[in-house]
């Protein structure tokens, strides 16, 4: 009897052992991850920094026509003119009607201005801010950058509003959490929290993709909202999302606050933002070229093709050349020269080095200032086609015979992307391109030569060959 009462408050005894044990574990663990940044709560992040995310309303007016007969597509339109088809097919004067969308925005000063998204107000001609308090501004457009889709607008207070504390993009960490606050679907503002997925992540949003990737969810409405850190600081403006859905699937995309602040310093100076220009077509270094060109990385940029008259073609650089060092900075891989390019201030003379024939070259160059033709040349190729999801071939003789195109000239449509505007106009694999805005096209440096020149442009202008037989196209982006 004794011995059953010893082994009873023995098991006893080693049953609070082993729980004392798992407490003290616990919370030797619960310091562990405290000491590891692992938040318990977001919410006093919320309280004190959440107010600094603005709701915005923009209404912008858009005009259609009506009509009275059923006739063909926007495209014959473009190019016979409207009064053809007010008097031919019994159109009716154009109606006009309100469009409204809805973003987010962050407050960046007392004085009343807030920082969000291009496409939030591009276009706008009434913005409503409204702020945590339900409290309603008029806002004014004081400037818009759509390359880095990042525009300023400015409230006037009566007394000065309190403002985000803006943190240093640069800093942040694949891994450290973050926070976005922001108004969803127009219900208010909402709080997700996530971590940093990825940096540097390029999209294909526009030529200076530099995007941090995150799990917090960013949904419609989010749109140029505050991306916070742990310590309250705004460390990105929430941007885009990928998803099939159209809801969010967990990668989410901020722009950099560090660029943004950039572009706000400039659009509210002097309302549009001045880059500088090297004036380079480059592409990206795949392990064909590195064969070709016996390189032992495939980091750079390759220069496909010097701009005449360019900083590039008077500091001496040439075609072939791959730029490895801009102004001190590695240039890791291709995207990332152009924002390197675009923060240069104007007139700076920079050393860029360059392996030119398997040598290290340094040369000089002077930046000059982006302006709309430079901007122009200075896209690629693949830049425009992506914007308008096609792409083409040279025709030849084999593709030719191929696709009973004998005598004839032009390039060949290689492929077209579902959904885009080649797409929507109608273009297949196969086609053949003969004309671009009312110029022959009987090669790939005509075709290259004048997208670069309508590169600028939202409406294309095609003659196409299809099956014997050609037809006008407009290709919108």
């Amino acid at each position: 009897m004794k011995d059953q009462h010893f082994r009873i408050i023995t098991g006893i005894r080693m049953t609070l052992v082993l729980v004392i044990s798992l407490v003290l574990a616990s919370g030797v663990a619960g310091d562990a991850w405290a000491q590891r940044g692992v938040p318990d709560s977001f919410a006093e992040l919320a309280a004190k920094e959440g107010h600094v995310a603005v709701n915005i309303s923009s209404t912008k007016i858009v005009r259609e026509f009506g009509r009275s007969l059923p006739f063909p597509g926007r495209e014959f339109r473009d190019f016979f003119g409207d009064e053809f088809f007010r008097r031919f097919f019994g159109e009716v004067p154009e109606k006009e009607m309100k469009q409204t969308s809805l973003g987010s925005g962050v407050v960046v000063s007392e004085d009343g201005y807030i920082l969000t998204n291009n496409h939030v107000v591009a276009d706008a001609e009434e913005i409503l801010v409204t702020f945590y308090d339900k409290e309603k501004y008029d806002a004014e457009m004081i400037g818009r950058d759509p390359k880095t889709d990042l525009a300023l607008i400015k409230i006037k207070v009566d007394k000065p509003t309190e403002a985000a504390r803006l943190g240093d993009s640069d800093n942040l960490r694949v891994g450290d959490w973050v926070v976005a606050i922001g108004n969803p679907f127009g219900l208010g503002n909402t709080l997700t929290a996530g971590v940093v997925s990825a940096k540097g992540r390029v999209i294909g949003a526009g030529p200076y993709d530099n995007f941090i990737q995150t799990d917090a969810s960013i949904n419609p409405g989010n749109s140029g909202g505050p991306l916070f850190n742990l310590d309250g600081e705004v460390i990105g403006i929430n941007t885009a999302i990928f998803t099939q859905s159209g809801g969010n699937i967990g990668i989410g995309f901020a722009i950099p606050i560090n660029i943004a602040k950039s572009v706000m310093s400039q659009l509210k100076e002097t309302g549009r933002v001045i880059r500088g220009w090297l004036g380079v077509v480059i592409q990206l270094i795949t392990p064909e070229i590195k064969e070709k060109f016996g390189l032992k990385t495939t980091e750079g940029a390759l220069i496909g093709e010097i701009t005449k008259d360019s900083p590039a073609e008077k500091g001496g650089l040439e075609r072939g050349d791959v730029i490895i060092s801009f102004d001190g900075k590695k240039v890791e891989e291709m995207n990332s020269l152009p924002p390197m390019v675009a923060e240069t201030a104007i007139g700076k003379e920079v050393e860029i080095v360059v392996i030119r024939k398997g040598k290290e070259q340094r040369l000089t160059v002077k930046i000059g200032e982006l302006k709309e033709e430079a901007r122009i040349a200075a896209t690629s190729i693949p830049e425009i086609e992506e914007a308008f999801g096609l792409s083409v071939q040279e025709l030849t003789p084999e593709l030719s015979e191929s696709l009973s195109l004998e005598d004839e000239k032009g390039v060949v449509v290689s492929g077209v992307r579902r959904g885009s505007p080649a797409y929507e106009a109608g273009l297949q694999r196969g086609d053949l391109v003969q004309e671009i805005e009312k110029e022959p096209v009987e090669n790939m440096d005509d075709y290259k030569r004048i997208m670069r020149e309508s590169a600028a442009r939202q409406q294309i202008l095609m003659v196409v060959r299809h099956k014997g037989h050609t037809r006008y196209v407009v290709l919108k982006k």
